[in-house]
């Protein structure tokens, strides 16, 4: 195996939380932002790329920053290493409600794709890539699911989603229907592509957007019902405008009870 061999363990129901016990001089690789805890003995490097091989020279160390910063993502990763004689244990948690899956990467060929924000760790020596999308209407059309992120390699990795987790089997051939922002990841034979609603109604009044993802087997696919940008839009959209102190927040009569107080801000 050319990645490191891990053990873990998961906590918790809706906030979760992965522990990683490592071996001496075994290592993990993890998003900016993710970590949670660790033994002492447990050494932090900053890196620059992605950490899946830092003896590619400078330019391919280039290379793997400019993929991660097109997704939207640091250029900069942090590896976990234990420099104890025993094991060490180091945690990280999810970002917001929802659900990590441990992926074993051997069970999946090699290779799995995953939306850009959902991965959280892996083991040292999985290469996280971009997934680029060979269809022109995914570029223009795909929203959330467009750029996509690629895990491979033969090590353990662990991706987060929002809310439910579900897992479907796709037949050869079988085609699921799926939002862009609702799908967590899947396995490297299954073809995806941006399809357009249609319907003058569904266009203008269907407030699920013009475009779905298609799905077509054989292979596993993971779907999330919270994806982080709608739980952000519903916070943004129930967030006080204006600032200040709101009164009247969750009432019919919020805004006028501002003016009835002497706010004039309405």
């Amino acid at each position: 195996m050319t990645s490191h061999e891990i053990d873990y363990e998961i906590f918790g129901e809706e906030m979760q939380y992965v522990e990683i016990e490592l071996d001496p001089q075994e290592a993990v690789v993890a998003e900016a932002g993710s970590f949670m805890m660790m033994d002492n003995g447990i050494k932090m490097e900053t890196i620059f790329g992605d950490g899946g091989n830092q003896d590619k020279g400078v330019m391919g160390k280039l290379f793997s920053a400019g993929k991660r910063l097109l997704t939207g993502e640091s250029l900069f990763m942090t590896v976990f290493l234990n420099e104890f004689h025993g094991k060490r244990r180091v945690s990280f948690a999810s970002p917001y409600p929802g659900k990590i899956l441990a992926i074993d990467l051997t069970q999946y060929g090699g290779r799995f794709v995953c939306q850009k924000d959902a991965f959280l760790c892996a083991a040292k020596g999985v290469t996280i890539g971009i997934e680029f999308s060979k269809k022109m209407g995914r570029g223009l059309f795909g929203g959330e699911g467009f750029i996509m992120q690629k895990l491979e390699g033969d090590g353990m990795a662990f991706v987060h989603a929002g809310g439910t987790l579900a897992r479907k089997e796709l037949a050869a051939g079988e085609v699921l229907k799926v939002d862009t922002g609702c799908i967590v990841g899947f396995t490297k034979d299954i073809d995806y592509d941006i399809e357009f609603i249609g319907g003058i109604k569904n266009t203008l009044f269907g407030g699920e957007g013009l475009f779905y993802a298609t799905l077509r087997g054989p292979g596993t696919v993971y779907i999330q019902s919270l994806p982080f940008s709608r739980l952000a839009g519903r916070i943004y959209a129930s967030a006080p405008q204006g600032g200040g102190n709101q009164r009247g927040e969750g009432s019919i009569l919020g805004g006028i009870g501002n003016l009835l107080d002497g706010d004039n801000r309405y």
